[in-house]
């Protein structure tokens, strides 16, 4: 062999680690440093920081004027950042461009073009945009909305023009510090989904999406049963799969996996889980305290618990800078977990319902709900969707929270119970300070879900309050569910 071949040979084996990298980047195996090998960039904020928190905000129109709503006001305005999940579309219905989609979060939520200003009147600062009613009047509708947010100076997360920019986190500015959000959803369309661009094929507008499949768990002896069943399905009736486990098996479209429990499990997507924790790290080196939000339904909202991925995404996103993490989706409270200092609230439920008050309903969602326009109203046709899906009191209550933070972590959290009911339609959905009676109810069973995560909430003069020790600080164990 002469010199140059050599040469050549040499300096292609010095490419072998590189073309290595972009292999397992391709297959979504990128090896990432575990949460030991890493360390965050701590929290810069100063003692006495604190931020408002509060669930899923669905207006059709502004409701700040209120004097039930004015109440809660000094609650929202009494700290640094007063954040919530803004999940809704706002347009004027008269000259929008766009249309409803053939899709939708579940009904196709609207509000006002003015609906913003007054969010931002309340006190708001800092609001969530992924989430499944993003596009429910299509990517047009996205980006109105998105735009009246900005003219009303609110900053938000979650949606972009494409992937990456639906998943870079937007700061805030403030006088105690520079605070940056993440907003992510597990629940939404499939069309929401946004993309990156390839080569000359360009990106998708949408929503930050973190994927998780849903896996139902079996016995061993109900696979066998289920093996059976599929294996008696004429030619063409199931999709067969060619690259699954041996202890799982896809029938109908459902994920069935062999288990020694039964139930609901979860798998997220590792490239979304991956790209998303990265963004979390670059996003925490620009900032001096983060947030991260998700939206997520799993297992339904008939679920007062979590699904099994959710605490490991709010721990992974602790474990690299995340100084707390916001869920919310499924329309009730879920329990609250203190994790090496930061808080972790699976869900803080609804401020802002007005469900029942989504007019004009688009033709779609009477045929979805087998209703009759030529027979009934829109109010009746409503009330009726209305039982039939959140007719519990558990949809109709929720609190305000409120996080002090000190010494790097949080000090105490105070929970201020709200009531969203109402027996007239043009007040339900509307949130007051609940009575005392409801304010116990409320607190007694958020501190019965917390319990689980190891969270004790003592109740004074019907607030809750959250008050951090140093056995909290350190990492917990997941509940079973």
């Amino acid at each position: 062999m002469n010199t140059r071949s050599f040469r050549i040979t040499f300096c292609q084996l010095l490419w072998i680690p590189v073309l290595l990298v972009f292999a397992l980047r391709a297959t979504g195996d990128t090896p990432q440093p575990k949460a030991s090998e890493y360390s965050p960039v701590p929290m810069e904020v100063p003692s006495g920081f604190s931020v408002a928190a509060v669930g899923d905000m669905i207006l059709q129109h502004p409701e700040s004027m209120r004097h039930d709503v004015a109440g809660l006001v000094p609650y929202l305005k009494s700290t640094d950042v007063t954040f919530g999940n803004f999940e809704n579309t706002t347009f004027d219905l008269h000259s929008f461009k766009g249309h409803p989609q053939a899709e939708s979060g579940g009904s196709w939520l609207r509000g006002s073009p003015d609906v913003p200003m007054d969010v931002k009147a309340m006190g708001f600062n800092l609001v969530s945009r992924a989430n499944n009613h993003a596009t429910d009047w299509g990517v047009e509708g996205m980006l109105e909305t998105d735009h009246l947010l900005d003219a009303a100076g609110l900053v938000h997360a979650g949606t972009g023009t494409t992937q990456a920019s639906a998943r870079e986190a937007r700061f805030l500015q403030t006088a105690k510090g520079r605070i940056a959000l993440i907003s992510a959803a597990s629940s939404f369309t499939p069309m929401s989904r946004s993309m990156s661009p390839l080569g000359a094929a360009p990106g998708r507008p949408g929503l930050n999406a973190v994927r998780a499949r849903r896996v139902v768990l079996v016995t061993e002896e109900q696979m066998q049963a289920l093996r059976r069943l599929h294996d008696a399905m004429p030619k063409g009736a199931v999709f067969s799969e060619t690259k699954i486990p041996d202890n799982e098996l896809n029938l109908f479209d459902v994920r069935y996996r062999i288990s020694d429990r039964s139930g609901l499990s979860f798998d997220m997507n590792q490239t979304d889980l991956r790209e998303n924790i990265q963004n979390v790290r670059n996003a925490k080196e620009n900032a001096d305290f983060l947030i991260f939000s998700m939206h997520a339904h799993q297992p339904g909202n008939w679920s007062q618990d979590p699904p099994d991925f959710l605490p490991k995404l709010a721990h992974a996103v602790i474990d690299n800078g995340a100084d707390m993490f916001i869920g919310h989706g499924p329309h009730q409270l879920r329990g609250i977990e203190i994790y090496k200092g930061k808080p972790i609230f699976y869900s803080l439920g609804n401020f802002f319902f007005h469900e029942n008050q989504q007019f004009p309903i688009v033709a779609d969602m009477w045929e979805q709900f087998k209703g009759d326009p030529s027979t009934m109203t829109e109010v009746q046709f409503s009330e009726e969707r209305r039982l039939a899906m959140f007719k519990d009191d558990v949809f109709w209550e929720s609190v305000i929270a409120v996080s002090r933070f000190a010494n790097g972590q949080v000090s105490e959290i105070r929970l201020y119970p709200i009531d969203l009911s109402s027996l007239r339609d043009s007040q339900r959905g509307i949130p007051r300070l609940a009575s005392p009676e409801k304010a116990q109810t409320i607190l007694q069973r958020l501190a019965k879900l917390s319990t689980p995560f190891g969270t004790p909430i003592e109740i004074r003069d019907n607030v809750g309050i959250i008050r951090i020790s140093s056995a909290q600080i350190g990492q917990t164990a997941l509940p079973k569910h």
